[in-house]
Formats: structure tokens, sequence, C-alpha cells
């Protein structure tokens, strides 16, 4: 392993080391073509081949034990294609032998939507197949379904299908099922429409009835839940947070509430109890999970007690995660459960069967959509099902409890059973006391089973059976709640589950004196409950000093719940600041509350840091606060020689959401007209960042006054990168030339090329070029030059106004540029539809330098603009173009096996190379830019034919969140990049490692998925075949 990814692992090992789980020693067993890797003790079987499923993707056993399979049928076609097809089924297989193997299949639905989780509940199975949740049922027990019904409608598909995962069994007697972003759907919660855009958990009664939202975040694909005993809600989810530093999906504790990663802009339209978004409970990568199990067994031993299970399909495995209390919420220790050392094991489902044995799904080779493996897709590599088992276990008699008849079971038998140690038993028993027994007789089974002298695990059940009755007695469930253990977080979790306000009393109390889950618990509940008594003790449980940010969460939460803008006002003169703290962020989100900016602002150099953000958190949510900060912004900036650079970035961040101010405008302008360097280059900074889509006359004219100034490189360097970004007029820049002090900054009288492209790159667009600075452009695009260089030097020509002599010569200077840098030169012709200028470029595109970084969908929007004569020229292009792809899979098989062996070392070099420029869009560890997926542990999940058909092919898939689009606006523009921001108001498109581009929704024409990545093609015309192969070498080590 070469250094610098050496470097990267002990970095993230350091990041994640303290949850660790000591190591277990590990055996292998050699099945069905893997070799597996398991924990001593333990055993893997296969009890379900490709002659039952042959790719199955979920699965739930029915109370007999009967295994309903959501088998694919390889199809990756879209989705609305799929819809409309429904090319795959749901099998129900069966153990004759009683063996624990499965032998027998029965087709109970032939043809369904892509399926992506199942549920079976009251004698029906549910099936989440976007973009509604089914429910089969067999009505008459021949296997097959015979009736099938829409329980839910999300009325949305989007291209991954991520629209619906689930649907789950709640504890509570609610379904939970989870909502993927970022696809815009509409609700009714509590009497009132819930619009949203952003990833949810959902939850409702069986009949679907009072849908609420659980869990809010910004993730694309929230996927599985499970639920601790106390009723804490576990789920794993892709794209947690933006890539980085090998950090990307993973495990989570979702706090009522709570609005969680990734930040983006869907997330911005709920309330928010802090700045910054809901902490994660367990990073994993890019693990892609899937399944998730909290294990109830006893099978396995005590030490697996409880233990969550993980399918981690792009890892090859399934991981375990102990959780362990940590304050109001958990910390994990982690660790590997099975592994495969196939590249096509791909777990997507683990359940736990009756007998405490774990089966696990591998869907097999099928699987591409949204998913950038390989193009090289295998339907014809398939899955299987295995059962995995503790060594020596005990045998478990009737595990089922099928040789017990219910319904002739008196009162003292039920009860009896309701403590039996068999889990499916007791659920049972549970769903028959709840929905047959009569009300009188369950009530009073509960209540001899919630007291003492019961069990924890009894005692559990019982109120989370109660929960479920049709009459509750919630006196009972009042008086279970106490100091701590999960019998309180589960009794004070159903007392908020149906809002009983009775109850207040009680969960004020403990609210104030419990642990710390139960005080969490108690918070819900009081916020779900929604009366204003409860603000005295939530005032007193803020008060606290050692509150964690899950129990901080839920009591500012409650606040905004209960939503007594009066009550809670009185708060912001307590003399803790960690209650006024809450109270703001209350009030800033209690529609009725009218908080004034005098009550912020005070609080904006306030000693405490979590009062001092949360502050300023809220004040930038108010720009028109900014003429009431003038004079604090004013003094800061006078200052910033003396602030730190990371003072000084949060100065900058703070002025950016009040530059939209008037006041603040003439603030930042008169910056530019002193002497102090650092006073300036904030200025100049937050001009630039702001967004503004006007140039204000009080920073033009600061501009213009403070050039004469600017005699430092940095500085000028920030003033020309204001110039480029805000729109400014010819005589302005012209004015701005003339007037900086070029003797001092250059006296040898040669400008450095870095500041000869920045000012021509400031140069107002629509500009015209001279015969000089054309020519010095088309030098500077030739591919040795630096990247950052060809990069600026081809932004000049986008726009410039260009004549159609230099538009030719643009063309034919093509043929000696890199690669990387021919889609964002394409653009350049999209200016003119002159028949001269379109049969040049099309001759220049078709020369055998260029061709082999061309796709049709990338060259045919620009050449359609062209008169008849190009077109017909152009088809001689696309044919090539087609020939090429044809042959794709036959170039890449030839490239790789005349790969050389790499070296990691110099990989890294051609990463970080001019050449290349990769390091310029992709992060490895902590070093590298964001426009391009992070590169930390690509090696763990690609293999050496997946990374080399990326750098080759880039086009060919794409990674989940880096899809490309293509917009036109409406002046017939045409940008192809990466949404970085997708608001009502305005979209953010990624156009190049350096570049963004800001357009307003009223100026998009047609927004749309385009098939042409961000990244060039042609990257093997680039490098030598030593150079490529030391780059996959290095890519393969990062891990």
């Amino acid at each position: 392993m070469h250094r610098f990814c050496f470097v990267v692992f002990f970095a993230v090992l350091a990041a994640t080391s303290a949850t660790a789980q000591p190591q277990t020693p590990t055996h292998q067993v050699k099945l069905n073509g893997h070799t597996f890797t398991l924990p001593e003790g333990f055993t893997i079987e296969l009890v379900a081949g490709a002659d039952l499923a042959p790719r199955p993707i979920v699965a739930a056993l029915d109370e007999k034990g009967r295994l309903y399979v959501c088998d694919s049928s390889g199809s990756n076609d879209k989705v609305a294609e799929q819809l409309k097809n429904k090319p795959h089924r749901i099998v129900r297989l069966e153990s004759t032998k009683n063996d624990g193997k499965f032998d027998k299949q029965t087709v109970f639905v032939k043809n369904v939507m892509f399926p992506e989780g199942a549920m079976w509940l009251n004698d029906s199975l549910f099936v989440a197949a976007p973009p509604h949740i089914l429910k089969f049922t067999d009505t008459n027990d021949d296997g097959v379904a015979d009736k099938e019904e829409i329980w839910f409608d999300g009325k949305t598909l989007t291209g991954c299908a991520n629209d619906l995962h689930g649907p789950y069994r709640g504890p509570d007697g609610y379904v939970y099922w989870c909502k993927g972003a970022f696809a815009h759907q509409e609700h009714v919660v509590n009497n009132k429409k819930f619009s949203t855009r952003a990833a949810h958990i959902f939850r409702t009664t069986p009949d679907g009835k009072n849908i609420e939202p659980v869990m809010t975040g910004g993730m694309d694909n929230p996927v599985d839940v499970v639920f601790t005993p106390g009723g804490d809600l576990i789920f794993n989810t892709t794209f947690f947070q933006h890539p980085g530093g090998g950090k990307r999906d993973g495990l989570v504790h979702a706090i009522y509430g709570g609005v969680y990663g990734k930040d983006h802009d869907v997330v911005y339209e709920h309330p928010w109890t802090s700045p910054q978004l809901m902490p994660v409970l367990t990073h994993m990568g890019p693990a892609a999970p899937c399944g998730l199990h909290r294990y109830e067994s006893d099978q396995f031993g005590n030490d697996y007690a409880n233990n969550i299970f993980c399918c981690q399909f792009n890892l090859r495995k399934v991981s375990r995660h102990v959780l362990v209390p940590k304050g109001s919420t958990y910390e994990t220790r982690d660790s590997n459960f099975v592994v495969s050392d196939s590249i096509d094991f791909h777990p997507t489902d683990v359940i736990e069967d009756a007998d405490g044995s774990l089966l696990v799904v591998d869907t097999g080779g099928w699987y591409k959509l949204c998913c950038p493996t390989s193009q090289l897709v295998k339907p014809d590599v398939t899955g299987a099902i295995y059962r995995v088992k503790k060594v020596g276990a005990h045998a478990v008699e009737d595990p089922r409890g099928l040789a017990i008849d219910l319904a002739k079971a008196d009162t003292e038998t039920l009860e009896k059973l309701f403590r039996d140690p068999r889990p499916v038993v007791r659920q049972r028993v549970t769903d028959f006391l709840v929905t047959r027994l009569d009300a009188t007789s369950s009530k009073g089974i509960f209540a001899r089973t919630c007291a003492p002298g019961n069990s924890e695990e009894t005692r559990v059940n019982a109120v989370w059976a109660m929960s479920r009755c049709r009459e509750l007695d919630f006196a009972l469930l009042a008086r279970m709640v106490s100091k701590d253990g999960p019998i309180s977080t589960a009794a004070a979790n159903v007392l908020g589950l149906h809002r009983h306000k009775p109850a207040v009393d009680t969960l004020c109390q403990f609210v104030k004196e419990g642990s710390p889950p139960v005080r969490r618990a108690c918070a819900t509940a009081l916020g779900r409950i929604g009366d204003p008594a409860a603000i005295s003790a939530i005032r007193t449980a803020l008060s606290e000093p050692t509150n964690d940010r899950a129990l901080d969460h839920a009591l500012t939460y409650a606040l905004i719940e209960i939503a007594d803008a009066k009550a809670t006002t009185k708060l912001l003169t307590n003399s803790n600041p960690a209650v006024r703290r809450a109270a703001l962020a209350a009030l800033e989100h209690i529609p009725s509350s009218n908080l004034e900016a005098k009550a912020v602002l005070a609080e904006l150099d306030s000693p405490n840091a979590a009062l001092r953000e949360t502050a300023w958190w809220i004040a930038g949510r108010h720009p028109q606060w900014g003429g009431q900060l003038a004079g604090y912004f004013k003094d800061k900036l006078k200052a910033a020689d003396q602030l730190a650079p990371t003072e000084r970035d949060e100065l900058t961040t703070r002025l950016i959401k009040f530059a939209s101010n008037p006041t603040i405008q003439k603030v930042l302008g008169e910056s530019l007209t002193g002497t102090k360097l650092e006073s300036a280059r904030v200025a100049l900074n937050v001009m630039a960042r702001s967004g503004s889509k006007i140039f204000p006359a009080v920073w033009r004219d600061a501009l213009l006054a403070g050039a004469k100034h600017f005699d430092n490189d940095a500085v000028l360097r920030d003033a020309l990168t204001a110039l480029r970004v805000l729109p400014t007029e010819a005589k302005d820049y012209d004015t701005f030339v003339a007037q900086l002090p070029r003797v001092k900054l250059w006296p040898s009288g040669v400008v450095p090329t870095e500041f000869r492209l920045a000012l021509l790159a400031a140069r107002p667009a629509g500009q015209e070029l001279d015969a000089v600075a054309t020519n010095y452009l088309l030098h500077q695009i030739a591919r040795d030059e630096p990247a950052t260089d060809r990069a600026a030097a081809a932004d000049v020509l986008l726009r410039a106004k260009l004549t159609t002599e230099q538009l030719g010569a643009v063309a034919e200077a093509l043929n000696t540029t890199s690669p990387l840098d021919l889609a964002k030169l394409l653009n350049v012709f999209t200016k003119t539809t002159d028949e001269r200028v379109g049969l040049v470029l099309v001759k220049a595109l078709r020369d055998k330098a260029v061709r082999p970084a061309l796709r049709t969908e990338l060259v045919k929007p620009v050449l359609d603009k062209y008169p008849q004569a190009v077109k017909d020229e152009a088809e001689k292009l696309y044919a090539e173009l087609a020939d090429a792809r044809k042959g794709e899979t036959a170039r890449l098989e030839k490239l790789l096996s005349g790969l050389k062996p790499g070296d990691v070392r110099r990989g890294q070099l051609v990463f970080n190379s001019a050449k290349t420029n990769c390091v310029a869009c992709h992060k490895v560890g902590y070093v590298g830019g964001t426009v391009g997926p992070d590169l930390t542990k690509i090696g763990s999940i690609r293999t050496e034919r997946d990374l080399l058909e990326s750098v080759v092919f880039p086009s060919a898939s794409f990674v989940r969140s880096y899809e490309p689009v293509r917009v036109v606006t409406t002046d017939d523009r045409t940008l192809n990049g990466v949404l970085k921001k997708d608001a009502p108001d305005e979209i953010v498109i990624v156009v190049a490692a350096d570049k963004e581009e800001r357009i307003a929704r009223a100026d998009i024409g047609s927004i749309a998925p385009s098939i042409v990545s961000l990244m060039p093609a042609g990257m093997e015309q680039l490098l030598t075949p030593q150079e490529l192969a030391d780059l996959i070498a290095f890519l393969k080590a990062c891990r």
C-alpha cells in the first residue's frame, strides 16, 4: 500500500476504532462457490438455490414458517418500463421435510413491480413496489395470492425507484416505511397538508390512516428499520452525508422529529432544533446497506441479545452491531459476521427464523440500476438463501407453536404463553390477545404481566401489547414510567403516541428525574401531547448540564410541538444559556412567535458556543435584520487582519447570508477603499459568493475606487473572481483594469499566466477578442499546458464573442487539446449557426485524435442547431461514434488483458498530476475536490475491471447523487453537469471542477437526466499504458 492510502487508512481507523468490536476468532466455510468467513462456533448452509429463487431480493416468513421471497427477473429496465411490465415475481417456499431447507416452490404473485421490502401481517403480504405498497392475500391458502390491493400510494416514481422501502412492523402496532429523496409528495398529517421532497420514515395504523413522519432527512435512500426493546428506531441508509474521508452510508438512531443528513436543500423546508443536522450512529462507508434485523432469540448466546445485523451490498458482507447505551442514545461496537470472497455476493436481506437461526438473502449479480459497479451485468450469476446457525444451540420444540390451538386456550394458558421464551410464539399470542380475545380478559393478562416479578422482557412486551389494544389502560401505562429501563421508555412512547393528556404530570416528573433515555422519551411524549403545562418541566430538564444532543433535540422539539409562543418567549430571560438556546430554536419554528431581532442579536457574542451558534444560525435566516448588524460587521471587518484564518472564514460565511441587505452591501463596499488587506479579501469573497444576480452600485463603485490599492496578488485574485461572477459592464471593467497598480504588481512588466488569464476571464461576457488574445488562448488550451490554465482559457473562450474565423481556429485546435477539456470547448460552438463553422467543427470532431473522447449525446445537441448541410455531415460522425460504442466492451477487455502491473506510488502521482487533474474533482482521504465521487474506499467495492471501465468509459454508469443533468435555458444555452442545489427558486449546476452555474427557475427551459458524465472520456489516450496501470493500482489500494 502506498504511503498516501496508508495514511488515509489510519485516519479512518482512528475515527472509527472507538466503536470497533474486539476481534472474534473466525473460520472459513466453502459453500456454493463462495468462501465464507464467520465467527468460530457458527455454521452456514444453503437452504434455497437458484432452482427455487434465482435472484431473491427480500423475504418474509408467515406464522407457519413459509418464506415469501420477492424474486427478480434480472431486469434493469428503466423503472417506468418495470412499472408497466411488472417483470418480477413473488414465490412461496416451504420446507416439506421440516429440516430447514426449502424444497417446494409456489408462485405466489406472478407479476410485480420492482419489490423493495416485504412484511407478513394479519394473513397478508405487504410489499413495497414503488410507487405503491401492495397488499397480497391468499384467501384459500393454495399458495397463490388471489387478492391484490394498493395499501398505500406514494404517487411518485424516481429513476432509481428509491421512493419506497418496507413496510416494517413496529412494536406499537403501527406500520413503518421509508421514503427516499427527492420526489415531491403530499400527505395529510394531523388534518393538515404535509408537503415534502425530503427523505422520511413514515408510520400509520394498519388501516392506512393517520400517516405521520417520524424522521426527516436529506439522505438518498433510507432502507430498513428495526426497533430496540424500548422502542427506539434504528435504520440504515445510503448517502447519510456527502461522501468524504471514506464516509457515506450509515446506521442511524432516529429521534422523533429529527432532521438528518445529508445537507441538501430539501431538509431546509422542515424545522431544525439546532444549526447542525442530527448525527449518525455508525459510519459505514460506501456499503449500500440493505436488510437490517435486531436479533431476539437466545440461541446465539447472551452476547448476541438485541444485536443488529446489517446487509452491506457493496462490501459483500453481513455486519454485526452491538448497541451500547451512551447518554440518551447509543454507540455501537461493530464487526463482520458473514463475509464472502466472491465479488458477486450481494446480501440484501437478513431474517431471524423461529429457531433462532438467521436467513441471509444473496441477490446475486443481476442488479445494476443506479449501482455503478460495472456495465457487465450478470443476470446469469444467480443468488441464493443461506442459513447461519450456532453450533450447539439447544433444540427448540415447536418453535412456532403450531401445535397450540390458541382459540381453545383458557386465560391462564394464554398468560403463560405470553411469557413463552419462543419469540414467534409470543408474537402469535400477542396478536391473538389484541385482536381476538375480549378486552377485559386481555387487559387482565397485560396488567398481571406488567407487574413486578415478571422478567423485563415480559413487562416490555406487555407495554407494547397494550399500545395495540382497542381499549388502552392508560393509568397502568403511566404507572409503568419510572426513572430507568426499557419498560419506562416503552410506556412513555406509548403515552406519547396516543397523546394521553392525563399522563402529563407523570411525564413531567420523569423528564426531570429519569435516566437520559427515559427523559428523552418523556420529552417526546410531552411534545406530542402538546400541553403548555409541560413547559416548566421542560425548562428544568433543559438546564441539566449533562444533556446530550439527542436529549436536547427532544426537549427543543417538544417546545416546537407545544407551540405556546408566549410561554416559550419567557424562557429567553432564563439565566441558563441552554434554556435560552432551545427557546430561540423553538420560537424560530413556532408560526405565531414573531421572534424579535433584538432577542437573537443579543446572543451573537454569547460566551456559550451552542447559544452563540444558534443565534447566528437564526439571524442568517433573516437577512432583513442586516441593518441592525451593520455596526457589528463593520467593526469585525476593520479588525479582520487580527483574526485567525478560521475566524475570517466564519465572518465570511456569516456575511454571505446578509449580502442582499443594502446596509451590509454598503459596509462591504467601504472595506475595499482602505488599505487593510484581510478586510478587503473578506469583502471580496462575500461579493463573489453572494449569488447576487445584480452588481450593486455600492460594490461597483468601491471596486473601481479600490483597484488602485490592489497591489497584492491575493487581493487581486479575489477581486477578479468577484468581477467574473458579478454582472459587470465593459466600461466598468476597463476602468478597473486601468486603475490597477501594474508597476507594483508586476515590476518586470510581464503579467504572469495566472493573472493574464484571470484578467481575460473577468471581462464581461460577450466581449470580442483581438488576435493576440485569441492566439494566446489557443496556445493555453493545448494538452501539455497545466490543467488549471487549460480550464481558465476554455472559460474565456466560452464567455467571449468569437468571429467565424476565431471559431474555426478553435475547431482546428481541438486535436491538440486534452480530452478532459473537449466537453467544455464544445459549448463555444453553441453561440452560432454559421454553416462554415459547423462544417469545420464536424471535420475536427471526426479526427481520430478527438473522436474517442466523444459520445453522440454530447455533440448532437450542439450540431443540431446548424444548417442541414452540417447535420448531413454530422451523420457520418454519429455513425463512427455508434461503431465505437459497439466495440466498447471489446476495447475494455483488450485494455484489461493488456494492463501491466501497476505501481501504487506512481499511480498516486498520476492521480494528482496536471495531466489528469483527477484530484480536482475526486477526494481521497481528506485531499481533493468534491465534484465527483469520494474515492477513499473505492478499492473495497470495485473490481479492477470496474475501475478501468469508470476511467475509460465514465458515462457507462453513474454513482448515486452524481448523476448528470442537461439543462437548456430560455436563452438557448445548454449546460451539462451535476446538480448541487435544487431549490424552488433556482438551481446550481456544477459544470466543471472549478465552475458552477446558478440558474433561476424562470430561466430554465428544460431540465432532464443526461447520459454524459461530467468526467470526460478518452483518458486512455491521455495516459501511457503504464500510467493507466499505475492509476488503476492506486485506486485499488484505496480501501
